[in-house]
């Protein structure tokens, strides 16, 4: 029996909706699409009697599906090679495991206290961590570009920077225990978001003082939503190297530090 050849059916993710316009006739289309730009938000999408439009429905479920494909997919093995970070990797021992245990992805395994104890410098004035976290595809999609910024902004200010490490199945607090073990005076970490409709590529940057075992979230300062729908991240790297050169100068972090993000 002979088949039809196979038709690829357009990509319904590629379409951007701040330009889509569903409303039929808007009376007013200039305001109607001011509104559209100026938010990601799912607004005038229509509706065909209370139910909304098959397009919308299939846009919502392929966005979906884009969310929990970062969340569930990994992290290239040869990525933090490429960048020159050390990987390690917490007690989580895959990502089902990962996501009921918040806890364990606090804490590093114990071969990875090893590499980090033989293989990374101590005493650092910033010590950068990178965690695929909620989201592997915002790792790969920002690292590229907000990395060597970040560098080349703390290498500008004459600030030091301890080895470069990769922690799989990590969350924020990963970096107090990277802290305890290597005494730099600053840390950040580079995370995945958890991914909304709106976009699965989206990091944040949380840095400390002094991190070490047992500081709480009000020490940290936090940059969030890093993609290129948001904050650049060429524009996040360059301005990351200026906050922690605050958080140095002030000695603290967080909200008590006075440190303006």
């Amino acid at each position: 029996m002979e088949f039809e050849e196979e038709r690829l059916l357009s990509d319904l993710a590629e379409i951007d909706l701040q330009k889509y316009l569903q409303v039929p006739k808007p009376c007013r289309r200039d305001l109607y699409e001011e509104m559209k730009q100026a938010t990601p938000a799912r607004i005038g999408v229509w509706r065909c009697g209370p139910r909304p439009l098959t397009d919308t429905l299939l846009r919502f479920r392929a966005d979906h599906a884009v969310a929990q494909d970062s969340v569930l997919g990994e992290v290239d093995p040869q990525f933090p090679l490429r960048y020159g970070m050390i990987p390690v990797q917490t007690m989580c021992t895959d990502k089902d495991h990962y996501l009921t245990r918040p806890d364990l992805g606090r804490k590093l395994d114990e071969n990875s206290l090893s590499i980090i104890s033989e293989n990374c410098s101590k005493g650092a004035q910033i010590q950068i961590i990178v965690s695929d976290g909620l989201s592997s595809k915002a790792v790969e999609a920002n690292i590229p570009d907000l990395l060597p910024a970040l560098l080349q902004g703390l290498k500008g200010l004459g600030i030091t920077v301890g080895t470069l490490i990769f922690v799989k199945y990590g969350r924020v607090a990963v970096m107090d225990t990277i802290g305890e073990l290597l005494k730099p005076e600053a840390s950040v970490i580079l995370i995945g978001e958890r991914p909304g409709l709106g976009t699965a590529e989206s990091m944040s940057a949380y840095m400390g003082y002094n991190p070490r075992i047992g500081m709480v979230e009000s020490e940290r300062c936090v940059i969030s939503n890093i993609h290129k729908g948001g904050v650049p991240a060429v524009e996040a790297g360059a301005h990351l190297a200026t906050v922690l050169k605050k958080i140095l100068d002030a000695k603290a972090s967080g909200v008590s530090s006075g440190v303006i993000i």
